[in-house]
């Protein structure tokens, strides 16, 4: 494995590496047909998805988070199955350096990259091709993502330590991040699991303070589980400490994947991302059929940020009712406080489903309508026909504010939303004009306090609010 050179003329541009991986525990073993899908000669749309995916992997701990960038700067990055008679090799050309350490790429990035390459197989190849699943309907779209964590070995019988899934942004003070190594560790200390997005910020830092306290606990199968998505991948990488990855087929999968393998849910400051994951969290538990199912959710800051939750809370009062706010509990500045409060809240969950022979590895007992279930592309057209209105239920109007922050986020970092923004220009978001200030008010204040994106670049809105 040999460094490419670098010029001192330009040393901004990245240090690159050729390498041939071999597979670890992950998987070793393809078919003939599924070697075929993804050989680059091919050009196929499979390979182009499992290289920005594999791009991504291996760029952990990029400061960027524009994909378009990224994938410029790399421009020249490959990768190639390569099929042995004992399995198969990955051969990678101009891949990030930082991936490396003395010329071997290092295991938990190696480890990502064949989680990527089993679960874009398992996934294009067999649940999109089996009648076996039925996307048309929403106990089919639940079975198919049991099907993609089953596969990827993520459930597990006999594991009885709750998963505590963290929410918040990647764009996140020091001081922000600092507090949820906190969270994490008062977590660790009692033998609480972690699952995030898997990126960096409020997603890494439950994970690494967990460490720590599972180590002191000896604690030796802490699980620190990173769900993501194709096009949300790039933006944000696996953080290094992640040992478990799995790829769900889009946003709206790993929404469902992340409520369904939950015990609880504490949520951190964050930007759009963040809000489109409460409003559909509290989509869900505002529906009537999950009254009474013990789901415990937290929103939790340091003192310095206590005015982040003080506008969640006022928006989602003002938007969905008073009866949202007795879906969560604000917590600020006090690690241990949440820690004790999560727990009780899982036993409750674990006494709960146990009562009702319900599964402790996934929540089959949780109803989630279709509407939160089929995919939402967020075309201009599609943005632009949605309405956030008075004469909606609260769960009607969280299901369309979840859609209006998911094509914020797409317009923020995903490649396909980045390329509609810069030919058609922003999203145009209408409403009632009572919401529709609300949600100006507090799309600028994610604006104002640089959680829209990464680093110090100044942030173009890819939205224009209009109130009718």
């Amino acid at each position: 494995m040999t460094p490419k050179n670098t010029s001192r003329k330009n040393l901004s541009r990245p240090r690159k590496m050729d390498a041939s991986i071999a597979p670890g525990k992950v998987m070793s073993l393809l078919s003939p047909n599924e070697v075929a899908s993804l050989l680059s000669a091919g050009q196929t749309q499979l390979h182009g998805l499992f290289r920005r995916c594999a791009l991504a992997v291996l760029n952990s701990g990029s400061l960027e988070d524009d994909v378009k960038t990224i994938l410029e700067i790399y421009a020249d990055f490959e990768i190639e199955v390569i099929p042995q008679s004992r399995g198969i090799k990955l051969a990678v050309h101009n891949a990030p350096a930082n991936a490396f350490v003395d010329g071997q790429l290092m295991t938990g990035i190696r480890e990502h990259l064949f989680s990527v390459l089993r679960d874009i197989i398992y996934i294009h190849n067999t649940l999109y091709q089996s009648p076996q699943f039925d996307f048309s309907s929403s106990e089919g779209i639940t079975n198919s993502i049991f099907h993609v964590l089953r596969q990827a070995d993520l459930l597990k019988t006999g594991v009885n330590a709750p998963l505590v899934i963290c929410w918040g942004g990647h764009s996140i003070s020091r001081l922000e991040y600092d507090y949820t190594k906190k969270i994490g560790y008062e977590l660790g200390l009692r033998n609480m699991n972690i699952g995030t997005g898997c990126g960096p910020g409020a997603m890494k830092g439950p994970m690494k303070g967990a460490t720590i306290g599972h180590a002191k606990q000896h604690i030796r199968i802490g699980r620190y589980i990173g769900l993501t998505e194709p096009d949300i991948i790039a933006a944000e990488p696996p953080n290094p400490i992640v040992n478990e990855l799995v790829i769900l087929p889009d946003i709206e999968k790993r929404l469902e994947a992340f409520v369904r393998t939950a015990h609880g849910i504490i949520v951190f400051p964050g930007g759009a991302g963040t809000a489109e994951e409460i409003l559909y969290l509290m989509g869900i538990l505002l529906h009537e059929k999950n009254r009474g199912l013990p789901f415990p959710v937290i929103f939790t800051a340091p003192q310095e940020s206590r005015d982040y939750f003080d506008k969640i809370d006022a928006f989602l009062f003002k938007t969905l009712g008073p009866e949202v706010r007795k879906l969560y509990t604000i917590i600020i500045g006090s690690p241990p406080e949440v820690a004790k409060r999560m727990k009780r809240g899982t036993e409750e969950v674990f006494s709960y489903r146990r009562d009702h022979q319900d599964a402790y590895y996934f929540n089959w007992l949780l109803h989630i309508p279709e509407e939160l279930q089929q995919p939402f592309d967020p075309t201009h057209e599609a943005m632009a026909k949605l309405r956030v209105t008075r004469d909606q239920t609260p769960f009607e109007r969280a299901t369309a504010l979840r859609k209006v922050f998911s094509g914020v986020v797409a317009g923020n970092v995903k490649a396909t939303g980045i390329a509609r923004i810069e030919q058609w220009g922003p999203y145009q978001i209408h409403g009632d004009a009572e919401y529709m200030h609300l949600l100006d008010e507090l799309l600028r204040s994610f604006i104002q306090q640089g959680r829209m994106k990464l680093g110090s670049t100044e942030y173009h809105p890819c939205f224009q609010v209009v109130k009718t």
